[in-house]
């Protein structure tokens, strides 16, 4: 803790250790000040617990009260109220250690978890999701000043999500996949994830459902989904399956459920992304996202020039220009814009740009499009929407 430190003092030190966590740093501003003091409140205690996490995100429960300076009760009772609130995830090891790690602003931390729950509509969750709207537009504009000199680091990000293609049509057809000829090349120590929904459903044995955050928080915001898309098709697996359903974001269901749920989000045009451990996909799946081009924070915030598009997947569409019609569908449901019509009314699809998600192709009326193999890094970069001097790095 910090001695003889002022309450803001602490909300400010407090809010810079919250914003290093995670694959990208956001910006210690009065925006994501404004975000700690909303849900922690003036807990003076839990910020001092916050701040234990300085050196190291995720500890035991004897680190933790080594670093706290606090007694082991009384770390467990912060730390099971500050889960609560969607900043700490606090599940055992495999190994059974409890473990304690301090969640990030956002991918995967407070926002999701705060907005994964059932949702009241009232004053408090508008303020937050306003906040949170606030801060994506910092980032924004900061990438957008700084845009030449950003772009380089993000590239050399792993993937944040994998996309889980869709391989069963709109009619209960199978998906026409085209196998490669040659063994796909992967580093010796890789192991190739699962494939297909069915077969990341059968590896678990917790399983939990909420509600979609993206849509969720639209709603709040006063935004609604264009496509009414279902929200309640967030999934978690295994240890974070767990940790949903002990603080209230979540609830338990079947595989038979769970299967139900991710049939009803195909059949509604959702991407089914997925998300691996530190974004290693040699470890199982932590959740499943299933995602509308619509609502989608990943993709809205490259839309809208904040954060590149940075995804694994094993496919890639490809449309039979003898079957295509023209019709467009594929053009609406790409949830990238990675096709279009060209000079003679034909889909023609960008492959940098194809998540690999199968959509375009269980919709297509003709049956024009089918999923190459392939195991590929999607990197889009945001679009530049203005020229501007830059003025320093990702703050």
């Amino acid at each position: 803790m910090i001695e003889n430190a002022s309450l803001e003092e602490k909300f400010q030190r407090a809010t810079g250790v919250v914003c290093k966590q995670g694959l990208f740093p956001f910006p210690v501003n009065d925006t994501s000040v404004s975000i700690i003091k909303h849900v922690v409140g003036e807990n003076e205690d839990e910020l001092d617990l916050i701040l234990a996490f300085q050196q190291k995100a995720s500890q035991t429960l004897d680190e933790l009260t080594a670093s706290s300076g606090v007694s082991s009760e009384r770390v467990r009772r912060m730390a099971h109220t500050l889960a609560r609130k969607g900043l700490i995830f606090n599940q055992p090891s495999s190994s059974g250690v409890m473990v304690y790690r301090l969640l990030p602003l956002m991918n995967v931390g407070l926002l999701e978890y705060k907005f994964m729950g059932e949702l009241t509509g009232d004053d408090a969750e508008k303020e937050l999701a306003s906040l949170f709207e606030k801060l994506m537009k910092t980032v924004r504009d900061n990438l957008q000043r700084n845009y030449e000199q950003l772009l380089p680091q993000f590239k050399m990000a792993p993937a944040i999500d994998r996309t889980v293609a869709s391989t069963v049509g709109e009619d209960g057809r199978t998906v026409r996949v085209v196998r490669v000829d040659k063994v796909v090349e992967t580093p010796e120590e890789f192991i190739l994830p699962s494939q297909s929904v069915e077969e990341v459903i059968d590896k678990f044995d917790d399983i939990a459902v909420g509600h979609c955050f993206c849509r969720q928080r639209r709603k709040v915001l006063g935004d609604g989904c264009d496509t009414e898309a279902p929200t309640l098709n967030c999934f978690t697996f295994g240890k974070s399956a767990r940790h949903t359903t002990a603080q209230g974001f979540a609830r338990k269901v079947t595989k038979e459920e769970a299967l139900k749920i991710m049939k009803e989000a195909e059949a509604a045009g959702l991407v089914h992304k997925a998300y691996h451990p530190a974004s290693n996909e040699s470890k199982p799946e932590t959740s499943i996202c299933n995602c509308c081009k619509d609502c989608c924070d990943a993709i809205r915030s490259w839309r809208e020039g904040a954060l590149p598009l940075i995804n694994s997947t094993y496919y890639v569409s490809v449309i039979d220009d003898d079957l295509c019609t023209g019709c467009g569908t594929c053009v609406d449901l790409c949830p990238t814009d990675a096709i279009r019509l060209n000079a003679e009314t034909l889909a023609e699809r960008e492959a940098d740009v194809c998540l690999g998600c199968g959509v375009c192709a269980r919709f297509c009326p003709e049956e024009a499009i089918f999923l190459k193999e392939g195991l590929r890094k999607v990197f889009i970069p945001p679009p530049r929407l203005r020229e501007t001097q830059p003025s320093g790095g990702l703050s």
